[in-house]
This record gives C-alpha cells, structure tokens and sequence, in this order.
C-alpha cells in the first residue's frame, strides 16, 4: 500500500506541473499567435486577448483540479473533448495530439489519484 501512496503522489505532482506548464503555454500562445493581425505590439495583443480565454479558463480547471481531483480531472477531461470539436481535430492529427489527449489524460489522471487516495484513506 505504501509503494502505491508513493506512485500515487508521483503521478499527482506528474499531472499537476504538466498541465500547469501546459497551460501556460497554450494561454501565451494563443495570446501572442494572432497579434500580428491586429498591429503587434501590446495593441495587438490587448486585441488579441480573447483569443486567450479558453485557456484562461484551463488555468481555473488546473486550480480546482489541484484543490479538488475528481472535479477537476471532470472539467479537464471536459475541456479535452471541448478542444476536440472546437479545434475540429479529427483533421488535424497534430491538434489532436498536441492538445485534446494530453488533456484527456490529464484528466484521467487526476481522477485516478482521487480514486486511489480516497480508497487509502477508507481502509
């Protein structure tokens, strides 16, 4: 049970710092991608800011994922499935790869750690 407890917590921090740096680069990317369009500069990124939103909005989901797993490995999962229509990804095998699985799985595993520590904490 122990050595569980211990992958257990590696995956968590594993989950937790991958989507945290996950999210700040997808929230910069999409926040300086299309400025060009508007100018550049800051006026094009002020432009451009809503662009950033989605991923404004992971950055809330990896903060209540971190407080509470279950719900925020839902949310990310969520998310995940959003990108997949929203980006249209089946056409796209790079988009599908690069963004919608990798938060799916995110998700999964957060939900796996809600299991596992709360199975440990009843026994």
């Amino acid at each position: 049970m122990k050595k569980l407890f211990k992958v257990t917590t590696y995956t968590r921090y594993f989950s937790r710092i991958t989507i945290l740096f996950g999210s700040i680069f997808w929230f910069v990317f999409a926040l300086l991608s299309g400025s060009e369009e508007y100018g550049g500069g800051i006026k094009g990124i002020v432009l451009n800011s809503l662009n950033a939103l989605p991923w404004l909005l992971l950055f809330v989901f990896v903060y209540i994922a971190w407080r509470w797993e279950l719900v925020g490995g839902i949310l990310v999962i969520a998310m995940g499935v959003f990108t997949i229509f929203f980006f249209d990804a089946f056409k796209s095998t790079v988009v599908l790869f690069a963004i919608s699985i990798p938060l799916i799985i995110l998700g999964i595993l957060f939900i796996i750690n809600w299991y596992i520590n709360r199975k440990s904490i009843l026994n």
